[in-house]
């Protein structure tokens, strides 16, 4: 199924009914931001609908793609085929992670897991990242890198490694998590739905969601980050600029959420 949002508008994309989570048997949405990712897709839902089918989960997988100038539309065409896909194109708006927020608006699933579209993050980890998630009082989920259990591929380099640790100490005063940063999370609708004033820069949704859902209990699930399958990365010197934008913006809500209980 193919949704032109910027021609259909949200009134489909966003339910008023809130889902009850069911500890025992949740729905799951698998949201994929995307731009230029069509060689990476084939390999990638498949092996999503393998992990959940798996667990005896019960789900759907959500392709937002920002009007990719390749074969995106045609792929995802051709997986919905065998595969619960449904595929959002964009046509008027850009960015990875208001594309996520429009993924997220699309469903009623009780759980939202964000992972990206190019084999970095394994989808073999979905069963344990929405196991983690239905224990009582947790709020957030991430496929880390930094935790027992959790590495990056030996291709990364010292450079990327110590940028992606610097990103994550400016993190520290608005989070515990050890890698904030991560692309690869699960969050409740429920939580997802008591947001205030989402306004993303950039890549770092799940910071976003972590600080503006006031999630208390972030849990952290180790993975094995992989190098991108297909394709070049989306992350440039704009993009660290944004984070540091987006940072600024963080603080001053945490600042002002904080004088507001005083």
């Amino acid at each position: 199924m193919i949704l032109h949002l910027d021609e259909l508008g949200f009134q489909s994309a966003q339910r008023d009914k809130e889902a009850n989570l069911s500890l025992a048997n949740p729905t799951i949405a698998v949201i994929i931001p995307t731009y230029r990712e069509a060689a990476n897709l084939p390999v990638l839902v498949p092996r999503i609908d393998t992990a959940l089918r798996g667990s005896d989960l019960r789900g759907e997988i959500i392709v937002v793609d920002d009007n990719s100038p390749d074969d995106t539309e045609r792929v995802c065409g051709e997986l919905a085929k065998t595969v619960p896909l449904r595929l959002a194109i964009r046509r008027n708006e850009r960015g990875l992670s208001s594309a996520v927020i429009h993924g997220m608006r699309m469903t009623d699933a009780d759980v939202l897991l964000v992972m990206d579209a190019d084999l970095s993050h394994p989808p073999e980890k979905i069963p344990e990242l929405i196991e983690t998630l239905c224990r009582p009082g947790v709020d957030f989920v991430i496929g880390s890198r930094y935790v027992a259990g959790g590495s990056t591929d030996v291709g990364w380099g010292l450079f990327r490694w110590l940028n992606s640790k610097a990103a994550t100490l400016l993190a520290r005063p608005l989070t515990n998590a050890r890698d904030p940063m991560a692309g690869f999370f699960a969050i409740r609708r429920s939580t997802f739905r008591s947001a205030e004033n989402l306004s993303p820069i950039g890549y770092k949704i799940g910071l976003e969601l972590i600080v503006k859902c006031r999630c208390q209990q972030v849990r952290e699930v180790g993975i094995s980050f992989a190098n991108r399958l297909h394709g070049d990365s989306k992350l440039t010197m704009k993009e660290q600029l944004n984070y540091v934008r987006h940072l600024m913006r963080l603080y001053g809500h945490a600042a002002r959420r904080a004088f507001r209980r005083r």
